[in-house]
């Protein structure tokens, strides 16, 4: 897994304090993380960068958000968005607004997703995703398991889940996105990572 781009020089100070604070030792925090005591160390000491997935698993032990980890700070301009300030973004069909500041752990959106685009791709990322339906129905893969979201339904699921997500209806769907897939561009949330596709048009 490559590490993530930018990483601060701070990281690895703020990881040895961000567990010691956590009153966890190496060991008990490499373990529940899935690396070994001498990985931890080496990302603790800046001998190696964490990836992503590293990030996120150690926020979550941690008690923490990723931004805490990277030493980021939020200036209080931040904390609202604008209606007026929110600019669309198109990627494969979909469009975004952004709803949230950007660098921090989570991402929220606002999406519209338009029928018949993109219903076929697998996707299987890090991370977490929460949506809730606006508008529209949304037509919801999960793994195995198809659902059909009405306005006011809800989804909340480990982005390693394989998923897919379409539009039921002609009218397309709008959706509030929340993912943990830290400065994530939307275009890549859009378009991928992806794995197999099927041959049939719709999306569960």
């Amino acid at each position: 897994m490559n590490p993530v781009q930018g990483t601060h020089p701070t990281v690895a100070p703020q990881l040895r304090a961000l567990r010691r604070r956590a009153s966890l030792t190496l060991e008990s925090a490499a373990g529940a993380a899935g690396l070994s005591p001498a990985h931890l160390s080496r990302l603790e000491t800046g001998q190696r960068q964490p990836s992503l997935p590293m990030l996120l698993a150690l926020a979550r032990i941690y008690g923490t958000t990723v931004s805490d980890l990277l030493g980021e700070t939020v200036t209080e301009r931040d904390a609202v968005v604008r209606s007026a300030d929110m600019e669309p973004t198109k990627a494969g069909g979909w469009t975004y607004w952004q709803a949230g500041a950007a660098g921090r752990g989570m991402q929220s959106l606002r999406v519209h997703v338009p029928y018949g685009t993109q219903g076929d791709i697998v996707r299987v990322h890090p991370g977490e995703e929460w949506l809730y339906v606006l508008q529209g129905r949304l037509r919801l893969r999960l793994g195995d398991t198809a659902h059909v979201l009405e306005p006011g339904d809800s989804a909340h699921f480990d982005s390693l889940t394989p998923h897919r997500i379409a539009a039921a209806d002609r009218d397309g769907a709008e959706l509030l996105f929340v993912h943990t897939l830290l400065q994530s561009p939307t275009a890549a949330l859009c378009l991928g990572p992806t794995t197999t596709t099927t041959t049939s048009g719709e999306s569960s």
